[in-house]
């Protein structure tokens, strides 16, 4: 069945364009189980859903997570946030990254925990909340840590000294301590950072405070086993089935890391199909030339969609279970494909630029491989523009354009 009839057989929109991305909720939640198991139940799992939820999509992922038992949310930015809010999603949210003085009574009263990250920027935050005497709810602050990342956070030796600063503030709790690791997949790095982590810790026990729950590891830190649980996790890649090539997998991990089912499929129908003779160029700068008759498949996606020009020479798409190239220069919104020993494809046959076809598979790290970059990188940078069909195995629920979101309950179609 082709995705216009399974749309309209859910009694969704069809699709605005040939493109689509695939998500597959049934993985996403599948995923945050295997990272349950891995922890257990007495460690908070913090799902990271910042960036669109790594081009998954927002407000459709986040409510997986939450339905899933995720305990909290980590988004990058306040706006993140209050879109969450106004879908309705009532979890716990951690915005990572600091919320601008001005707005941190608007982020308490949504419930909102913030983070600390410098000494001045959390001093202007504090004052701003205690001026804000009208505005109900508590503000709960996160103080990161300084510990090897170089790129925000407070001195192990700095760290009592401004969480005295945030208990003493009224109707404001210092809900945790944290950081991040810059390599995981490094021993002695993730050793020296977490030696800092835990001398910021022994410098808030001295200063006489309650020391607050710890998180460390995201999805690195996890699955190499290398830094601690702690009371708290922070994971996004694993969350969507993902693992980078170089990560070494601590041996009480393995089995999680072979359960983890990528949530994201790319698929499109070509817009044209052609007969092309020997000799004839192909796309801009004419970077491949026919060295045959050859059939070019041109597909509706480019570097307007995030599948970047470097993609070009090197990737490949499935159609009827085989892998053909792309050739020529990678456009804005489009990329050819030769399928010319693919006997009898037409527009009506399916190509597939990650995922799977007939058992045949492109994998996500594949593609970052090809342009020397991560997995993290190859889906968040997914354009908005790119429809998302949400589905959990074949039951399609529902579908996102940049026209909005309609989604399938257990009555019917939902706007």
């Amino acid at each position: 069945m082709s995705i216009d009839e399974r749309l309209t057989a859910a009694g969704l929109p069809t699709l605005p364009r040939g493109v689509w991305l695939e998500i597959d909720e049934a993985a996403l939640a599948n995923n945050l189980r295997v990272v349950r198991e891995l922890v257990g139940t007495g460690v908070a799992i913090n799902a990271v859903v910042k960036a669109d939820a790594y081009g998954h999509g927002l407000v459709p992922v986040a409510r997986v997570f939450e339905a899933a038992g995720a305990d909290r949310l980590c988004v990058a930015s306040l706006d993140e946030a209050l879109l969450l809010r106004g879908a309705g999603v009532q979890s716990p949210i951690l915005i990572l990254f600091p919320v601008p003085p001005a707005e941190v009574a608007r982020a308490a009263q949504a419930r909102f925990e913030i983070v600390a990250a410098a000494e001045s920027s959390t001093l202007a935050s504090l004052a701003a909340w205690t001026a804000a005497q009208q505005t109900d709810g508590e503000l709960k602050v996160h103080l990161e840590i300084e510990t090897g990342l170089s790129r925000g956070g407070l001195k192990p030796s700095e760290a009592a000294r401004l969480a005295r600063r945030i208990v003493d503030t009224p109707r404001t709790s210092l809900a945790s301590l944290w950081s991040h690791l810059a390599s995981p997949e490094s021993e002695s790095a993730t050793a020296a950072q977490v030696e800092q982590l835990e001398a910021a810790t022994a410098e808030i026990g001295r200063a006489g405070l309650s020391v607050p729950a710890r998180h460390m590891a995201a999805t690195g830190g996890l699955f190499t086993g290398r830094a601690p649980l702690y009371e708290g996790v922070r994971p996004g890649l694993a969350l969507y089935g993902l693992l980078p090539d170089d990560l070494p997998i601590a041996d009480q991990a393995i089995d999680a890391a072979k359960r983890l089912v990528p949530a994201m499929s790319i698929r499109c129908r070509a817009l044209r199909v052609e007969r092309l003779s020997a000799g004839t160029s192909v796309g801009y700068g004419g970077r491949w030339t026919a060295a045959r008759e050859s059939v070019i498949a041109t597909l509706p996606i480019g570097y307007g969609d995030g599948f970047v020009r470097a993609y070009s020479p090197g990737a490949e798409a499935l159609v009827c279970g085989q892998r053909v190239p792309l050739v020529g220069t990678v456009a804005m919104d489009a990329v050819m494909a030769d399928v010319t020993d693919v006997p009898g494809v037409g527009s009506d046959d399916e190509f597939v630029l990650i995922g799977e076809q007939n058992g045949a598979r492109i994998v996500t790290n594949e593609l970052a491989r090809g342009r020397t970059t991560i997995p993290w990188e190859v889906v968040t940078n997914m354009a908005y523009r790119i429809p998302r069909v949400y589905h959990a195995g074949s039951v399609l629920l529902g579908l996102r354009t940049l026209n909005g979101e309609a989604r399938i309950n257990d009555v019917g179609l939902v706007d």
